[in-house]
């Protein structure tokens, strides 16, 4: 299954080395097991994105282990890909860049035909083969068409493919210079949030997690002074502040590391996808590591 991870510590800028290679079973660890992509985003201090990504897997890629450990940013959006749609090449590789926005996704959306006509001009935005990319390229298109309001491209968005499209799921995480979202729809894969203070539970620990899946284990000393706020596709360890998000719940982290949340969703998709729906292929990126 593809793995999300997204980190805000707004309006600090902090560094997200020890999520992706520090730990022996970060990202880096993981992508042995969804080995068809890495990708990293972040924004410079003038607020450029910044975005390295490649069709291979995160241990063998050289120029991912030196950005992961030298970047700094506000927000941060990370991604281990297991190809559902899409061949193995950099522009179908999360995250996907349009506006200045970043995006990544996990799950699966069928009818792409029907998609690309609710595009129109907007499938020009999209660079690659993935349902993803789509996603986000309608996205992009909502929330142009509601004054620039991110919340409301998301949720319309989502609600016209869960009204008119075969789907999965549509997990995803969408970050800005300066602020990040996260959607968990339906209740098909998991997605967690951790509200971290400066310092942790006892208000002077460096964060350091061991995860009870053995999945991901972090360590971070920026975060003894910088409260933070991290979204990601399973608990990194036994804080009781890890909350799993609510089917159809949009979230938000704003500029001051504020989390507002809301249920966009509240109903199951008009054609909701199981695993024997699903190609082999898809289905086999979709089921849990």
């Amino acid at each position: 299954m593809c793995r999300l991870f997204a980190l805000s510590s707004a309006p600090r800028r902090s560094k997200a080395t020890f999520w992706l290679l520090d730990a022996p079973d970060s990202l880096s660890a993981q992508s042995r097991r969804d080995p068809d992509g890495t990708g990293l985003g972040y924004f410079a201090a003038d607020g450029t994105a910044c975005v390295h990504k490649a069709p291979l897997a995160a241990y063998q890629d050289a120029a991912f282990a030196s950005e992961a450990r030298q970047a700094s940013s506000t927000t941060f959006l990370a991604h281990i890909r297991y190809a559902s749609t899409g061949g193995l090449e950099t522009r179908n590789t999360h995250p996907f860049e349009q506006e200045g926005r970043l995006f990544a996704h996990n799950g699966v959306i069928e009818g792409l035909d029907q998609l690309d006509a609710r595009l129109a001009e907007d499938l020009a935005l999209v660079k690659g083969d993935t349902d993803s990319e789509r996603f986000f390229a309608l996205i992009t298109q909502q929330t142009r068409a509601h004054d620039g309001q991110i919340a409301a491209g998301i949720e319309h968005a989502a609600r016209w493919i869960a009204q008119n499209l075969p789907v999965y799921a549509l997990n995803l995480i969408l970050i800005t210079a300066d602020e990040l979202w996260a959607l968990r729809y339906p209740d098909t894969h998991e997605l967690y949030v951790l509200e971290r203070q400066a310092g942790g539970r006892h208000g002077d620990r460096h964060l350091e997690h061991s995860g009870t899946a053995g999945r991901m284990r972090v360590h971070s000393d920026d975060l003894v002074d910088n409260p933070s706020v991290v979204i990601a596709s399973e608990r990194m360890d036994e804080h009781p502040a890890w909350r799993l998000m609510e089917p159809g719940e949009l979230l938000r982290v704003g500029r001051d590391l504020r989390v507002t949340r809301r249920l966009v969703l509240p109903d199951p998709p008009t054609r909701q996808l199981t695993l024997d729906d699903l190609r082999p292929d898809a289905a086999a990126s979709q089921k849990a590591a």
